[in-house]
């Protein structure tokens, strides 16, 4: 057994999500290699200080690059805002150090290919954080798809919707600044949709869409962590917002299936919801992020006057990644879908196996929404491989 020592760079929301994975791994799977949370580093030296006793770091540091350069970190894992992933993930590369990178993988799709290029010359393990694909029921739907219990897939229609920037007075924070997020519904919550259609569906031919950002200017932010901000009483200049607020748009998918996605943080209602469903010659699935533990099934091969949907509860051990967890019915969390990814980050370092999904995969992600933005822009389709 080795040590695999992490360098932490980012300890708010996302930081504290896999903060708090690393520390869970060890008591519910069994791992290869010790897993240590080393260094934690962020810019405000008293916030990281705190975030380094909470969260169990042993050391805290400011300069990533510095961390970097350190020879007793294998790992560096980027939990920082959007404009922070390029430069700290082609360091690591280059410094031969292993990567995992929140989405999205870079502010454009330019960036995403360079640091592409970088982690594949260097050979070294790299994982983006779509964690929705390690939610138990959602790995399930994708095993039946493989074994052909849809059959050829007609359908793709997902969204994501949120609603927590609909007060005008809402400040400007960094998601609505396209220079630190690169994008806004679409890239952050349409991410999500995107690469559960390509993981579970194929791969994007072309894309049409449309946007609209409702709120053009904003109150300048005083503080902000996680999705939560306060005004700055004393600013009189207001921010310009210049990502969308929503975006839909529509797909062929090269194996000549349709699909839709929608991402709005204007959908009134809804907090944190995100919904797919697929359609197939043999069945359907459903799946509702509200109820993470639940996979809705129809089968076209039922008998006549028995055919619905039925639930799965994807919470027994047969089901993917459940055994490491609780008896049947005691359903996991949102911070659970962290542990099973970064379980399998670790074991794809320590057994020399490949990632998924990895930053061919973030790149790929960064491609459908430039194709998106492009096909807004020009009012027309899109072939995503053009770009």
């Amino acid at each position: 057994m080795k040590d695999i020592n992490i360098g932490l760079i980012g300890y708010k929301f996302m930081g504290k999500a896999h903060a708090n994975a690393f520390s869970q791994l060890p008591m519910f799977f069994d791992l290869t290699d010790r897993i240590n949370r080393k260094v934690i580093c962020g810019r405000d030296e008293a916030a990281v200080a705190d975030a380094a006793r909470q969260f169990g770091f042993k050391e805290y540091c400011t300069s990533w690059k510095d961390l970097i350069k350190r020879d007793d970190i294998s790992v560096i894992d980027i939990a920082a805002p959007s404009d922070m992933h390029k430069e700290p993930a082609i360091a690591a590369a280059e410094a031969g150090k292993h990567v995992f990178c929140e989405k999205p993988l870079a502010l454009n799709l330019k960036d995403a290919k360079e640091i592409y290029a970088y982690v594949k010359k260097a050979g070294v393990k790299n994982q983006i954080g779509f964690n929705f694909r390690f939610c138990p029921a959602v790995a399930l739907a994708k095993k039946m798809i493989d074994e052909g219990k849809l059959g050829k897939i007609y359908h793709f229609r997902g969204f994501y919707l949120q609603d927590f920037i609909m007060d005008p007075n809402f400040p400007y924070i960094w998601r609505l600044d396209k220079k630190i997020a690169g994008s806004g519904s679409l890239g952050d919550l349409g991410a999500h949709v995107i690469d559960c259609a390509r993981y579970l569906v194929g791969d994007f031919a072309k894309v049409m869409g449309m946007s609209e950002t409702f709120i053009k200017e904003r109150p300048l932010a005083g503080s902000m962590t996680g999705l939560s901000a306060s005004a700055d009483s004393l600013a009189v200049k207001k921010g310009i917002v210049d990502v969308d607020d929503a975006t839909v748009f529509m797909i062929r998918f090269k194996n000549g299936a349709l699909g839709t996605i929608e991402a709005t943080r204007f959908a009134m209602g809804h907090k944190n919801d995100m919904w797919f469903e697929i359609n197939g010659e043999k069945g359907a699935i459903r799946f509702y992020w509200e109820r993470m533990n639940e996979l809705q099934y129809y089968n076209a091969e039922d008998p006549e006057g028995y055919q619905g949907f039925r639930l799965i509860q994807a919470t027994e051990s047969i089901h993917p990644y459940m055994k490491a967890w609780w008896p049947v019915g005691h359903v996991i969390g949102y911070e659970n879908t962290f542990v099973n990814e970064f379980y399998d980050f670790f074991e794809s370092i320590s057994n020399d196996r490949p990632c998924s999904p990895d930053f061919y995969d973030g790149m790929k992600c960064s491609q459908i929404i430039e194709a998106v933005d492009l096909s807004i822009s020009e009012n027309s389709w899109v072939e995503v491989d053009s770009l």
